[in-house]
């Protein structure tokens, strides 16, 4: 499969969500890396921007799509067979949830879109139960969008946290672009 694998600020999980990646190349995948304009650039303590960077084309051997410019062709190429959003910031959901486009992975999302491919969630949010959870709600409901499992990482010191299980991601990813909900295979 063609994937484009989106990044948003979810700093604290980027080594999990790398690990996914690792994954997905390493069934074969022709993985594109897209990075939100943060992501990208802001240095964190959880890493530098350029190490993180380096790290995903060595391992997807392909150059990073981080601007709106570069994100905007992918729907009208159809350059990939899903796109994939792990993690998924509340900022990001509200953003997707309420059709605003202003960064690269928004745009790759709705660039995308466009042609009726699947987007997998990977949320990965501290106000999952709380301001971003109607955004939660109103992408589940979405056609063509799909979500990695996730639940709460830490009731006690963060009861509105929640977290995708990025061991879910190319489960999900291959469910997604069959048209399936991982759920439905669990149960």
């Amino acid at each position: 499969m063609n994937i484009g694998y989106c990044l948003t600020g979810s700093f604290c999980t980027f080594n999990k969500s790398i690990k996914a990646l690792e994954k997905l190349v390493a069934a074969g995948n022709n993985v594109t890396p897209i990075m939100s304009e943060n992501a990208y650039s802001i240095d964190t303590r959880f890493g530098d921007a350029t190490d993180f960077q380096n790290k995903l084309i060595q391992i997807t051997g392909n150059s990073i799509i981080h601007t709106i410019e570069q994100a905007e062709p992918i729907g009208p190429k159809k350059m990939f067979d899903v796109l994939a959003i792990v993690p998924c910031t509340g900022n990001t959901l509200a953003k997707l949830a309420n059709g605003i486009t202003d960064t690269s992975v928004t745009m790759a999302a709705k660039s995308h879109i466009r042609n009726a491919r699947p987007i997998v969630v990977g949320v990965s949010t501290n106000d999952a139960l709380g301001a971003a959870a109607k955004n939660i709600g109103m992408l589940l409901n979405y056609k063509n969008y799909y979500f990695v499992p996730f639940g709460m990482d830490n009731c006690l010191l963060k009861p509105k946290s929640m977290v995708c299980d990025f061991t879910k991601v190319s489960e999900t990813i291959e469910k997604a672009v069959d048209g399936e909900e991982i759920l439905k295979k669990i149960y």
